[in-house]
């Protein structure tokens, strides 16, 4: 298998699976309903950039990422928009499209 480097902001990654243990680590350290840190929205704008869908995610705005519960309990995060509505995301899509 070829290794893919990938970048996320200012994040430079060998390969994409180094990327993804760097952000599922992010997500980890949070618990549910907690906002991220403004250092790791950074991060998470530019993962968002990369998502297939990072448009649509981003909307009409983000105020701020939180961690909240996707399906069946586990951790996921969340974009909080300007207009009030919120959506999950999922980190491995802004990875591997």
């Amino acid at each position: 298998m070829v290794k893919k480097p990938l970048t996320i902001g200012t994040h430079h990654f060998n390969k994409k699976g180094d990327a993804e243990e760097f952000l599922k680590a992010m997500l980890h350290k949070y618990d549910f309903g907690d906002k991220v840190s403004t250092a790791d929205a950074e991060v998470l704008h530019a993962a968002l950039a990369l998502h297939p869908n990072g448009a649509a995610k981003v909307g009409a705005g983000i105020t701020h990422f939180s961690v909240r519960s996707a399906d069946f309990g586990t951790k996921c995060f969340w974009v909080n928009r300007v207009d009030g509505s919120s959506e999950k995301f999922s980190y491995k899509a802004c990875i591997y499209g």
